[in-house]
C-alpha cells in the first residue's frame, strides 16, 4: 500500500497540472489570451446555443442533378460515337428521363453496344448498374438512369457538396462550425458567432461554376432568335435585363483553376478576383487567347456573365483577373467560392434562423450556477460523511472539473448547453467511486483490519466494481456518439472524457494523497 514511488507521484502532478494548464486559457477573456503572440493558448470553443450565430439547412437539388447526368452522358455518347472508325447515329432525344437515338447503321449495333458499355459502371457491390442499357427494334438504343445509380450520384455528389460547403466556412474565418447531413439531401450548417448571414447565404447558395466562352457578335435582341451553337445569357454590366449571346461550347472550365483570391485593380483601385491555372490550363489559355486575340470571350459564373472583355494580346502567363462591379465583399466571396471548387449540385437555403448571444449569456449563467451548486453540495456532504477522505474526493472533483476542461481545449472541442449538462452531470458522478472505496474502508475497520490494511483492500476491492460500472456508462456514451448527432454527440463527448478522467482523479489521484498521508503520519485510527 505504501509503495508509491517519487516517480509515480511525479508523474501523476505533472501530467495533471498540464492538463489544468491547459484549461486556463478557456476562462480568460480574448482580450487577454490575444496579447500572448504566439504563445499557444487552446481554448474550448462555444457552441451555436451558447455563442450565438447562424442556423441554416439547406437542400440539394437532385432533380437537377439528374438532368446534369443525362445531358453530361450525352455529350460522352456524341464523343464517343465520333472516335474512329465513327458510329454514325441521329439525334439524342433526352425526352421522360431517358436517352434515346436511332443507329443509321444496324451493322454497327454490336459496335455500339461496346462502346456504350464502357460509359456505364456498377453501384458498389449491390450488382447493379448505374445505367440500363436497352436495344429496340434493332437500332434504336435507349439508356435510362437506375436508381441505384441516381441514388449513388446523390451521395457521391453531397459528400463532395458537403466538403465544398465545409472549406468555403473555413475560409470565412469562423471557429468551429457544424456542418453535418442530415438524410438523403439536406445538409445543416451552424456557425457560432456569425451575427449577419447574409454574406453565408449567398456564398452557400453560389455553386460556382466558372466557364470562359467566345462572344457570338451576332445584333441579338433579348427575347428574340437565337443562332445555332449559341445561348442568351444574362449579363448584368450592359444593364438591367440585359444579355449577351455566348457560344454554347466553352473553351475552358473551372476545373483547371488553380487559385483564386481578391485582389484590386492597379489603375482604378476596384475589387477584382484573380485567378490562376494549373499547368495544362494554362497551356489551354494561353493557346486560345493566341489564337482569338482581337476577340471577346466572356467570364461565366453560374451562367451569368460577370465580364466580357476583348483579347488584345496573348495571355501566356496562365493567369488573369475578373472584374465586374464587385464590392471587396463580393470579390471576397467569389474567391472563396471558386477555390473551395464547385457545388457538384445546386443548394437552396430552407430553414434560417439567427440565434442571438442573450440566450448563450443566459444557458452559460445557469450552467455556471447548476455547476456551482453541485460542486458545493457534493463537498459539503463527502466532508460531513467522509471525513479527511471526503476531503481528498472534494479535492480530486475540483481537479477533476480542470482537467476536463484541459482536455476539450487539447481537442479543440466546442461546448454546447447539451455538454454542459454532461459536465454537471460529471461532476456529480465523480464522487461515486470515492463512496464505494470508503464504504469498503470501514467495512474493513468494522472487521478488525488495521488501517493500512483497510485502505489497500478498500482501494483493492472497490476498483473493480469502479471500472465495471463506468465501463457501461462509457458505452452508452460511446452509443450516443456514434449514432446521434448534434447536440446529443456534444453531450456523449464530455461525458466519456468526465468518465475518464473522474476515474483517475477519484482512484488514482485519490490513492496517492492517502498513501502520503499515512507514510508521514502513519495514524493508528482514521475518522472515516
Amino acid at each position: 500500500m505504501l509503495d508509491f514511488p517519487r516517480w509515480k507521484v511525479v508523474s501523476i502532478l505533472g501530467f495533471l497540472a498540464c492538463l489544468m494548464a491547459l484549461a486556463v486559457p478557456s476562462f480568460l477573456p480574448d482580450s487577454v489570451t490575444s496579447k500572448w503572440g504566439g504563445f499557444p493558448h487552446p481554448k474550448v470553443n462555444l457552441g451555436l446555443d451558447l455563442a450565438g450565430g447562424s442556423y441554416m439547412l439547406i437542400e440539394a437539388d437532385t432533380d437537377e442533378l439528374v438532368k446534369n447526368r443525362l445531358e453530361a452522358m450525352r455529350e460522352q455518347i456524341i464523343t464517343e460515337m465520333a472516335k474512329g472508325p465513327p458510329i454514325s447515329i441521329g439525334d439524342i432525344a433526352t425526352d421522360g428521363g431517358k436517352l434515346s437515338f436511332l443507329l443509321r447503321d444496324v451493322t454497327q449495333l454490336d459496335a455500339a453496344r461496346e462502346r456504350l458499355n464502357k460509359l456505364t459502371g456498377g453501384v458498389g457491390y449491390t450488382g447493379q448498374r448505374d445505367w440500363d442499357l436497352q436495344v429496340i427494334d434493332s437500332s434504336r438504343v435507349v439508356m435510362t438512369p437506375t436508381q441505384a445509380g441516381i441514388a449513388a450520384a446523390i451521395n457521391t455528389a453531397m459528400a463532395t457538396a458537403t466538403d465544398v460547403v465545409r472549406t468555403r466556412i473555413d475560409k470565412l474565418g469562423t471557429k468551429e462550425p457544424t456542418i453535418v447531413r442530415q438524410g438523403n439531401d439536406r445538409i445543416v450548417v451552424q456557425v457560432p458567432g456569425l451575427k449577419d448571414p447574409k454574406a453565408l447565404r449567398e456564398l452557400l447558395g453560389k455553386t460556382a461554376k466558372l466557364e470562359f466562352k467566345m462572344v457570338d457578335d451576332t445584333p441579338y435582341v433579348p427575347g428574340g432568335i437565337v443562332p445555332a451553337g449559341s445561348q442568351a445569357l444574362p449579363y448584368s454590366e450592359a444593364g438591367p435585363g440585359a444579355q449577351i449571346l455566348v457560344k454554347r461550347q466553352a473553351i475552358l472550365t473551372g476545373d483547371q483553376l488553380l487559385t483564386a483570391s481578391q485582389g484590386f485593380k492597379q489603375d482604378t483601385n476596384e475589387p477584382i478576383v484573380n485567378f490562376g491555372f494549373n499547368s495544362e490550363g494554362g497551356k489551354k489559355f494561353a493557346r486560345i487567347t493566341q489564337e482569338q486575340t482581337g476577340k471577346r470571350f466572356a467570364v461565366i459564373v453560374d451562367d451569368k456573365v460577370i465580364s466580357a472583355p476583348r483579347i488584345n494580346t496573348p495571355i501566356l502567363g496562365g493567369s488573369g483577373y475578373i472584374e465586374g462591379s464587385f464590392t471587396v465583399e463580393s470579390a471576397n466571396n467569389l474567391s472563396i467560392a471558386l477555390s473551395s471548387g464547385k457545388l457538384p449540385i445546386s443548394l437552396k437555403v430552407v430553414e434560417e434562423r439567427t440565434v442571438g448571444p442573450d440566450l448563450g449569456a443566459d444557458s452559460i449563467h445557469a450552467g455556471i450556477l447548476a455547476s456551482g451548486i453541485a460542486v458545493t453540495l457534493v463537498v459539503l456532504f463527502m466532508i460531513a460523511t467522509y471525513g479527511r477522505f471526503g476531503f481528498y474526493a472534494d479535492y480530486a472533483v475540483v481537479i477533476n472539473v480542470m482537467v476536463i476542461m484541459g482536455v476539450l481545449a487539447l481537442l479543440n472541442g466546442t461546448l454546447t448547453l447539451p455538454g454542459i449538462a454532461g459536465f454537471v452531470l460529471t461532476i456529480g458522478t465523480a464522487v461515486d467511486a470515492n463512496v464505494l472505496i470508503n464504504e469498503r474502508i470501514r467495512e474493513e475497520r468494522r472487521r478488525g483490519r488495521s488501517v493500512i490494511q483497510s485502505v489497500e483492500l478498500g482501494y483493492k476491492e472497490a476498483s473493480r466494481t469502479i471500472f465495471e460500472a463506468n465501463a457501461t456508462h462509457a458505452i452508452s456514451g460511446l452509443i450516443m456518439l456514434m449514432l446521434g448527432s448534434g447536440p446529443v454527440k456534444g453531450f456523449a463527448v464530455v461525458l466519456l472524457i468526465g468518465i475518464a478522467t473522474s476515474v483517475f482523479t477519484a482512484v488514482t489521484f485519490t490513492r496517492m494523497l492517502v498513501v502520503l498521508w499515512i507514510r508521514k503520519n502513519r495514524p493508528t485510527e482514521i475518522n472515516i
